[in-house]
């Protein structure tokens, strides 16, 4: 009886984590992820609203927490959320299971700290950055935070450029995704000049300025430009 109400704690404790580094999430989601019933989900959300915490449900679309709701504040700034979002990448590529589990169940708490503005853009840069087979590469661009601040902003940014060639141009473009391979970072990007999504090396661009202007979010996941391209 004694494991099964630990369990049962546990897996409470790690759904009100859920629940603040999410703004939403369903019931199934939750059942999938702790490997109970959706009925034991119903149960422990019961039991939470009990204890006080001001959950609510959006009618279709799952479970929210009151926007204030949080643990104990650590202010955390946009640049470190991001940051931390690119290190939990990093180890997503490691061999060893539970320390993937353990970290990422770190990184959760942590995000489950941040305001509701922070946290959706930390999980948009989650969604939108890949790391592939480069943890030794040397790195040669200092454009990588203005970048991930214009992706999650959706901030028009200007550039000029120098491609592999050595021609020099002015672009204004719309970020979409930060990739690493392994050679060098790219940055998929809207490219105004060429109406089209284009590959850039950040470490090409000489000059790069946030414009005040805001583009319209391209409305498609990472996993589908891909898709799209083959």
């Amino acid at each position: 009886m004694e494991n099964t109400e630990t369990t049962r704690l546990s897996r409470l404790t790690a759904i009100l984590t859920q629940l603040q580094v999410k703004r939403l999430t369903t019931a199934t989601e939750l059942a999938r992820r702790f490997g109970v019933s959706v009925r034991t989900i119903y149960r422990d959300i019961r039991s939470l609203e009990q204890a006080g915490v001001p959950i609510f449900t959006e009618e279709g679309k799952g479970y929210a927490l009151m926007e204030h709701y949080r643990l104990p504040p650590v202010m955390f700034s946009e640049a470190e959320a991001n940051a931390l979002v690119l290190a939990e990448q990093l180890v997503l590529k490691n061999k060893d299971t539970s320390f993937i589990r353990d970290y990422t169940a770190a990184v959760d708490k942590i995000k489950s700290l941040l305001k509701h503005g922070l946290k959706d853009k930390a999980n948009l840069l989650s969604d939108r950055t890949r790391f592939n087979n480069n943890l030794n590469a040397s790195r040669s661009s200092s454009n990588l935070s203005d970048l991930q601040y214009a992706l999650t902003n959706f901030c028009l940014t200007r550039i000029d450029y120098t491609n592999e060639n050595g021609e020099s141009s002015r672009r204004d473009i719309e970020p979409f995704a930060l990739l690493s391979t392994q050679e060098n970072w790219l940055l998929v990007a809207w490219c105004r000049k060429r109406q089209s999504f284009r590959y850039f090396r950040p470490d090409r661009i000489k000059t790069l300025e946030l414009l005040p202007e805001k583009f319209t979010p391209h409305q498609m996941t990472l996993q589908e430009y891909f898709d799209r391209r083959h």
